[in-house]
């Protein structure tokens, strides 16, 4: 089966991690929640709750990060979530700017041409 997830998969995937305890599911989990539940990115309960995956956390993750380094090849004084910067900048993608902000590096915009080149990959 294939992994790839649309753009409303993702949706519903984001939403699902946000989802508190007694949440009533929107009709966008409600359309997504079988398939997410087969590609194992969450689990669907019976009691009708949902509770997210690793493999689930870390494909959100991922599209964070992806996200990030999009937002700082356009803006260097784009605002990051501090797990997103941290790992980028361990990784080698971005560099803290002395006067603040981050710049993308050389690594970083590689990543950048290599996502947007593959064919399969919708984030």
């Amino acid at each position: 089966m294939n992994d790839n997830l649309t753009i409303d998969e993702f949706n519903a995937l984001e939403l699902i991690s946000k989802l508190r305890k007694g949440d009533t599911p929107n009709a966008c989990i409600g359309r997504n929640s079988k398939r997410l539940n087969g590609l194992k990115f969450i689990k669907h309960h019976k009691d009708g709750t949902f509770e997210m995956t690793e493999k689930g956390l870390q494909t959100l993750f991922v599209k964070k990060c992806i996200e990030g380094l999009r937002l700082v090849a356009q803006d260097a004084h784009a605002p990051l979530p501090k797990d997103v910067a941290t790992f980028l900048g361990k990784k080698g993608h971005i560099a803290e700017l002395p006067e603040g902000g981050f710049a993308i590096t050389d690594k970083g915009r590689d990543s950048l041409i290599d996502i947007d080149s593959a064919p399969a990959v919708r984030v």
